[in-house]
């Protein structure tokens, strides 16, 4: 195999001097996005919502629980797919403490993307509220409940699902922050690995 064959095959090119990520990677993320900006803003101002006679909070917990359950299989699928199909490595010309952190927040992340919505599912069942009926998965999909109502434990289930929520939000900010960094300031194409 030729150099410029290899290169190609790695999504090597002038817009990607780093490698980058394969399209179904890239399809993987950006879904994710999109899943999460549905999922956290509602998961954060439902508690706020009083009850209505349109069922105003039901919708927003249908809404965030279809879409964290969603995220859940996303991320299962995007781990499997990771496992089987490397990412690029990161470039030789970051720094160790860069190429350390970035493997920190990823990690973290994955964790979180997994952990959350399965802490959000079992301390739904224990509240006695299983994805049945109007909080249905996708509003149609009934899900057997796998826990018993059981308002101590769904007290500890649902502490832990809020922490990791919380934590999520930082882990974003410095996932994010980090891409515009090395995107604006450092200008080193660790973003278009992504795009």
């Amino acid at each position: 195999m030729s150099q410029a064959t290899a290169r190609l095959l790695e999504g090597t090119d002038a817009a990607h001097p780093d490698g980058q990520y394969s399209t179904v990677a890239k399809w993987f993320h950006w879904i994710t996005l999109g899943l999460m900006l549905i999922a956290l803003p509602t998961g954060f101002v439902i508690k706020y919502i009083k009850p209505d006679p349109f069922a105003t909070k039901l919708v927003f917990y249908a809404i965030h629980e279809s879409a964290g359950l969603t995220i859940l299989f996303v991320s299962v699928a995007r781990l499997a797919w990771r496992i089987a199909n490397p990412p690029p490595p990161l470039p030789a010309h970051l720094p160790v403490a860069m190429r350390v952190g970035a493997q920190a927040v990823h990690g973290m992340l994955y964790a979180a993307l997994i952990l959350q919505p399965i802490f959000g599912f079992l301390a739904t069942n224990a509240w006695g509220f299983p994805m049945q009926g109007a909080t249905a998965y996708l509003g149609f999909i009934d899900i057997p409940a796998v826990v018993a109502k059981d308002e101590t434990l769904a007290r500890a289930l649902q502490a832990t699902h809020t922490w990791i929520a919380y934590a999520l939000v930082v882990l974003l900010v410095l996932h994010v922050g980090a891409a515009i960094w090395h995107h604006a300031i450092r200008r080193d194409g660790t973003l278009m690995r992504m795009l």
